[in-house]
């Protein structure tokens, strides 16, 4: 019989070694580097109010582990609770064991009971999470720019380092991104502070009459060469053209010293800001398409209350459609939140109610859902994909413009 419950100051040990275990790639073997990671955790733990960790216990031993966040994101424009879980792991000779999928039906039994529609997560496996309902989100792009390929603008005057004193102005400039940008997940100053003070990495702002409105969180990375080096960002903000000219100035200014400047993002638009948007690697794909960026499968949405999230979107206009819509949901791993939920939108406006008769039906898998309902893929193309059903393949389109969003969710939060 499982027991899962917060973990205890004493549990920490235990829980660290079954990390080490599970994520090797992290490289923490010295005992030392195993209590400054402990030691981190625990301050997190014990300060942090969204976070905590959680343990599988059996007969008393914890035999797995993971952390629980409490999100507010913004969810096109509307602010709304979602829970997030991170650091999953198992203990190597109990795996197979059941432990992970317990844990996994705790963080959903968890957020369900508190009403929180929505969940996310980063995937060790992307298989393993899309079989228990959680759908893709953006996908990730990595660039490799030359520096002098960046657009240089006509000043970097306003460009400065931040330290831990510019912290509220840094919360402020996130949080202005944040209150516009579907996806976004509120930071807090811990947050920040755990940002600010990650070994190796650098902070610059762009200041204008005392406002930070854009910054960027870098690194360097070395080459063959010690005189070879590269610039990674890690986080790129900004809310206005003039922040975005002058930051994307000062990293055409170090093209004396940098080989490539390495961007991570989800803008999938992001080729048309560089001069010249071709990687690293000289890579011609079919005929004379050259490799620009490499992608990635990584953020996870799963939808554990259907009628809930409509509820929080009933003031959306819904692509001014007009059509009674039910809407099938197919969820093997969480039985309670399969069925049908019938939508009615009068140009545009939902009303969840009880109405007589439906004009098309759609089917399709939770997964797919939560995908297509936060705006990472749009109906007609898992349609052609083959991946939902539908009554009349005439409203493909009414249903298309339904769901569409304007712009993919963006979350720039790791956990």
């Amino acid at each position: 019989m499982s027991e899962i419950r917060v973990l205890s100051t004493e549990d920490f040990d235990a829980f660290i070694d079954i990390t080490v275990n599970a994520y090797p790639g992290m490289k923490v073997v010295s005992e030392e580097k195993k209590e400054h990671y402990k030691q981190r955790m625990l301050k997190v733990h014990g300060e942090d109010p969204t976070v905590l960790f959680y343990g599988l216990f059996r007969e008393g031993r914890l035999l797995g582990g993971m952390r629980l966040h409490d999100f507010t994101m913004n969810f096109l424009g509307t602010r709304v609770a979602a829970g997030g879980v991170g650091a999953v792991a198992v203990d190597l000779v109990r795996k197979k064991e059941h432990v992970a999928k317990e844990m996994m039906e705790y963080f959903i039994d968890h957020y369900r009971e508190r009403g929180v529609p929505l969940l996310l997560l980063y995937p060790f496996r992307p298989d393993f999470y899309k079989k228990m309902g959680f759908g893709y989100g953006t996908k990730m792009n990595r660039y490799h720019v030359r520096p002098s390929s960046l657009p240089k603008g006509p000043s970097k005057a306003h460009v400065r380092y931040l330290d831990e004193s510019d912290k509220q102005a840094l919360l402020d400039c996130y949080t202005r991104v944040m209150n516009k940008t579907h996806g976004m997940i509120e930071k807090s100053l811990g947050e920040l502070e755990r940002l600010m003070t990650r070994p190796g990495s650098q902070i610059v702002g762009c200041e204008i009459d005392g406002r930070v409105l854009g910054y960027l969180v870098f690194s360097f990375t070395h080459g063959e060469e010690w005189l070879l080096n590269d610039v990674y960002v890690r986080e790129f903000i900004y809310g206005s053209q003039e922040a975005l000219s002058e930051l994307l100035t000062f990293l055409h200014a170090q093209a004396d010293q940098i080989r490539h400047v390495v961007f991570d993002t989800q803008d999938e638009y992001f080729h048309y800001l560089p001069l010249d948007p071709r990687n690293a690697s000289a890579s011609l794909l079919w005929e004379v398409y050259h490799e620009s960026n490499v992608q990635g499968v990584g953020i996870m949405y799963r939808v554990i209350d259907a009628p809930g999230m409509f509820d929080l979107l009933k003031e959306r206009d819904f692509g001014g459609q007009t059509c009674r819509l039910k809407l099938t949901i197919e969820d093997s791993f969480l039985p309670e939140n399969a069925g049908s939920v019938l939508l009615r939108f009068e140009d545009g406006h939902l009303q969840l109610a009880d109405i007589e008769g439906y004009d098309v039906e759609v089917w399709m898998d939770v997964a797919d859902f939560s995908s297509l309902l936060v705006g990472s893929v749009n109906f007609r193309s898992i349609y052609k994909c083959g991946l939902v059903g539908i009554s009349d393949p005439k409203y493909v389109g009414v249903v298309d413009k339904v769901f569409a969003v304007e712009d993919k969710p963006i979350c720039t939060t790791p956990f």
